[in-house]
Parts: C-alpha cells; sequence; structure tokens
C-alpha cells in the first residue's frame, strides 16, 4: 500500500513552554496530518536526552524525555498551577529551544508536581501508578536509580562517582536505594507521566487513521543507565571503560569521519543470551511506536570500531556483527514487525544482502541523489517498491538550502532531471516533494521544513557539530491551505 507521511521531532513543536510537548498542539498537529491526507508521522527517539541534547545520545534506551510532559495537562489535573508554569523561563524564542533555560526550568516544575501528587493525590497508593511501576520492573527501578545518584553527584558521568557504587556492589545499592527514596519516586513518576501522554497522543493518531514512525538508535550512550545496570552487554575493559567506541568512517557528511562515542556491544554474549535483552528492548519499542525505524541498520552486518580515546573515527576498523541471526531471533519471538531500515552510507554486499533477507524497506535520500559525475541508487529510476524515500532527513540540510549550495554541474543535473525550469526555481522544494511522492516506493516521507520551504534556519542537525543542533521548532500549526496541497499531491500519486 503507497502511503505518504511527515518527518518531524516532537521537540519541533510549538508549544507555549519552550519545546515541543504531548500537548494540545500535538493533537493539532496529527489533526493536521489527517486532514492532509498523511497517513504517517516519523518522529525522533523519545529518550531523555544527555549532554549534547541528541536524542541519539540518551540516558536509557528505554525511558521517555520527561521535557515531553505536557505542562497544561498537569494544570488541568491539579498538579500544577498556571502561575507556577507562566513564572518559568523557557526561553523568548518560539521558533528554537534554549535547552539550558528548558533544564534548569523544568525539572524544578516537576519536582512541584511530584510533591503535589504524593500530598494531595495519593501518588504512592494509586493502582494506576503502582501497576505501571510493575509492568516496567526490567528498566525502571535501575533507571530511577541512576538518575538519582546521577543528580546527587552534580550531573558527572557514573564512571567518576563512589566506586562500590559505580560497580553496584549490593550494600551500595541499598544505601542508594535507602538514601535517595524520594528521587528516585520521583525520577518513576516522571516515566509514568510520560508514558501516559504519549499512550494516549498515540491512541489518538491512531484513531485518525496516522501511524507513528519511531526511530532507534543502534548503540546507547556510555553514560546511561544501560551501560551502569548491565556492564556485561558491552565491550568493556575491567575497570569498566571501553575497549572500543562506536562511529562512522569518513564519508560525504565528515571527511574524519563520526565519533559517536558510544560504547559497542559484546555480540558474543548476546548470542549466548538468545539477544534476550534485544528482544526485550524491541518489543518495549513496538509498543510505543506502530513502526520502527532502526537507526545504522548496516552495523548489524559489519559495525566501525573506534580505538577508545581517538579524537577521531579515522582510525577504526570494521568488526562482524551479529548478522540475520539477530532478525530471525527476533522475528521467532516478536512475530513479523514493521521495520524501516536506515542503510545509508556506503554499503558492501554483504549489507545489502542483510537489508535483503530481513526483507525490511530500506532508505532512499534525494538529496544524495544529484551527484553529476556518477549515476546513483538515489536517483528515482532505480527505486524499487519496497523503500521508504526521502528528500532528506534530520542529518540533511533543508531542501531550499541545499539545492541553494549545490555545485552548479550538480544543480544543472537536478534541474534537468526534474525539470526544474522558470518560476520553479522560486519553490524549487516542491519539485523534489512530487518526485519523492510519484516515484515508486511504497512510501514517502517528507520533512516539514521542506513543506514549509524553509532554509537553513531549520536545519535540524549538522552532523559531526555541537552548538546548534535539535533546536528548531514549529512556531504555529501549519494552515489549512498547505494541508490541502499537500492532500491533492498525495492523492494525485495514489498515497
Amino acid at each position: 500500500m503507497r502511503k505518504s507521511g511527515v518527518l518531524l521531532p516532537i521537540a519541533s513543536l510549538p508549544s507555549k513552554y519552550g519545546i515541543g510537548t504531548f500537548s494540545k498542539e500535538a493533537y493539532a498537529f496529527v489533526d493536521f496530518l489527517s486532514d492532509a491526507g498523511q497517513k504517517l508521522w516519523q518522529i525522533l527517539p523519545l529518550g531523555p536526552t544527555s549532554y549534547g541534547d541528541s536524542p541519539y545520545q540518551s540516558f536509557s534506551t528505554f525511558a521517555g524525555n520527561p521535557y515531553y510532559i505536557d505542562p497544561e495537562s498537569l494544570i488541568g489535573e491539579g498538579y500544577l498551577t498556571k502561575k507556577e508554569c507562566d513564572a518559568c523561563d523557557f526561553g523568548n524564542d518560539p521558533s528554537y529551544v534554549d535547552y539550558e533555560k528548558i533544564y534548569k526550568n523544568r525539572f524544578a516544575l516537576l519536582k512541584k508536581a511530584f510533591r503535589r501528587a504524593v500530598d494531595k493525590k495519593g501518588l504512592l497508593t494509586d493502582k494506576a501508578y503502582l501497576n505501571f511501576k510493575k509492568e516496567q520492573a526490567l528498566w525502571l527501578p535501575d533507571y530511577a536509580l541512576f538518575m538519582a545518584i546521577k543528580e546527587a553527584n552534580n550531573g558527572v558521568c557514573f564512571m567518576e562517582w563512589n566506586e562500590d557504587i559505580r560497580l553496584r556492589k549490593r550494600s551500595a545499592l541499598k544505601n542508594c536505594q535507602k538514601r535517595y527514596a524520594n528521587e528516585v519516586e520521583f525520577y518513576c513518576f516522571l516515566q509514568y507521566l510520560f508514558l501516559t501522554q504519549w499512550k494516549k497522543l498515540k491512541a489518538y493518531a491512531n484513531e485518525k487513521g496516522i501511524e507513528i514512525v519511531g526511530d532507534i538508535p543502534i548503540y546507547v550512550a556510555f553514560d546511561s543507565a544501560d551501560t551502569w545496570s548491565n556492564p556485561k552487554l558491552f565491550q568493556l575493559d575491567k575497570e569498566g571503560y571501553p575497549t572500543g567506541v562506536a562511529g562512522c568512517p569518513p564519508d560525504a557528511f565528515s571527511k574524519t569521519g563520526q565519533l559517536w562515542g558510544n560504547p559497542l556491544y559484546d555480540w558474543e554474549y548476546h548470542k549466548e543470551t538468545g539477544y534476550d535483552w534485544w528482544m526485550k528492548r524491541l518489543a518495549h519499542c513496538f509498543a510505543l511506536y506502530d513502526i520502527v525505524r532502526i537507526d545504522h541498520f548496516r552495523g548489524f552486518d559489519a559495525y566501525w570500531n573506534v580505538p577508545y580515546g581517538d579524537k577521531t573515527a579515522e582510525n577504526g576498523k570494521w568488526c562482524k556483527g551479529p548478522g540475520y541471526e539477530l532478525f530471525a531471533t527476533m522475528k521467532k519471538t516478536l512475530g513479523e514487525k514493521k521495520v524501516i531500515a536506515e542503510d545509508l552510507g556506503f554499503l558492501t554486499k554483504s549489507v545489502l544482502r542483510l537489508v535483503k533477507k530481513c526483507g525490511y524497506p530500506g532508505m532512499k535520500i534525494l538529496q544524495f541523489a544529484f551527484d553529476s559525475k556518477e549515476e546513483s541508487d538515489y536517483l528515482p529510476h532505480n527505486y524499487n517498491k519496497n523503500c521508504v524515500v526521502y528528500t532528506g532527513t534530520h542529518d540533511n540540510d533543508t531542501t531550499v538550502n541545499w539545492y541553494k549550495t549545490l555545485p552548479k554541474s550538480d544543480r544543472d543535473f537536478a534541474n534537468e532531471y526534474l525539470q526544474i525550469t522558470g518560476r520553479k526555481k522560486s519553490h524549487v522544494e516542491w519539485e523534489f516533494i512530487r518526485a519523492a511522492l510519484a516515484c515508486v516506493a511504497d512510501t514517502a516521507i517528507i520533512p516539514m521544513q521542506d513543506y514549509l520551504g524553509l532554509g537553513k534556519e531549520a536545519r535540524i542537525n549538522t552532523p559531526s557539530t555541537l552548538g546548534d543542533n535539535w533546536k528548531w521548532r514549529l512556531t504555529a500549526i501549519p494552515d489549512a491551505v498547505l494541508g490541502e496541497r499537500m492532500k491533492a499531491l498525495s492523492r494525485l500519486y495514489g498515497r
């Protein structure tokens, strides 16, 4: 079935309180998608962000980001007052997220809600809350304790904690559980709010005929509850430091490669356990999303192992991943699930064989197609049906600015290929959108910035850089005029 959808992170939704949340604006965006004839809403990972604010570097692969909890819902439930929310400084620019101000003010506000929930709402004896804690027992206690200890240690990496706590000595953990009991409960409460609000929003989207495309990073962050509580899962030395870290070799995005710094999996251990942790991780994702985009899919075939301590990813080496065995186990354990394989970058024959054997659709990016010097797999005439086409992703520039900065020979090639002439050049983004929607790919997903014709100010992320990423957001829900144009194009091309 041919479908079309939109890529927009939760953080990029408009809202009154500094960052996109599961608020009335989120529901309004679902309504917009439905009215615009769209069937998919793709988001970025929902985990709690750590340093650098990247959703691909999270304190937990299971937990949700407390920033996305809607303050207005908490006002309605009596956890907070409007005066308390309005008194917080979340930043003055509605088109960008000020993460420093969000960090300084959001948790203080949420702690007020927690105290009220305990003192006046009977949280600790509430059946729904207690059932939530029981249902999430696989990961919640470790995550909440990790965050409580981290807070008590001024946010430093867990490798700098007291050795007994870092190494999870039983007596040390018991002491921490007792000492930080209130803080642990607070972090459990945040996850309860997050999951309750998210499930309500997802149910609304599904009722409107919109499927949620989630995103699972292949790796977890080193400074995370996952690494601290399950060191056996990773390639670590006796002191608990990584022996190598994840990244990408030099490519079109970066001449020195991408140094992600995540710990690498001990795939032999995972195999011995029947990939038990992975099955639980994936099951959790499929409870949150309708379709899961697995980031850096090629890492399951072979992964780039960079020596720990290196400043760039140039000196890494390829190591063998679990291959199809992991996905065979997944299909046997979880059944057939909807997956998008992020298979971008240099693909070897073995990676291509893995994607084909799994049967998952790969990704095609139009911005990668127009190299005038060589034929490209990303040109639409080379697609098959079983793929997902994008004009660009969260790692790409907006189509407007990308086109503007193309070398002349490549721009001339794009113009000839897409017949971009005359007045079409003033709204060039629509020619790329049309090409994506018209092509043979079963699924087409367009970043919201491209539908809005925005420039470089709306770029989400520039790989291998820090400082200006993950900040852009809408100032208002797009209007019905744009929605009608989107609907007409999707209908025209049978989506």
